[in-house]
């Protein structure tokens, strides 16, 4: 345990921001895999759009890395791009 009033408003702030961090990150993860099981081409497009401000906004926040949500949201992409596409 902190002995310094310091160290201890700041195992305040670290526990405080590391839940504020993970219920984000649950929530990103969660709407990935939304649009990875959608089957509708129209559903998975607005799950898209709904994805891209999710990941911008952990960006923002300094939840995840910037290349991290950049390639994400090309993978996501490429998969719903390919949804309509009938595999011969």
């Amino acid at each position: 345990m902190p002995t310094h009033k310091s160290a201890e408003k700041a195992l305040r702030q670290s526990i405080s921001r590391n839940l504020r961090n993970k219920a984000v990150k649950s929530k990103v993860r969660t709407i990935i895999k939304k649009v990875e099981t959608a089957r509708d081409k129209t559903q998975a497009k607005t799950l898209l759009r709904q994805t891209f401000s999710l990941l911008d906004k952990a960006v923002k926040r300094n939840v995840i890395h910037f290349n991290q949500a950049s390639r994400t949201k090309s993978r996501l992409t490429k998969l719903v791009n390919q949804l309509g596409i009938s595999k011969a």
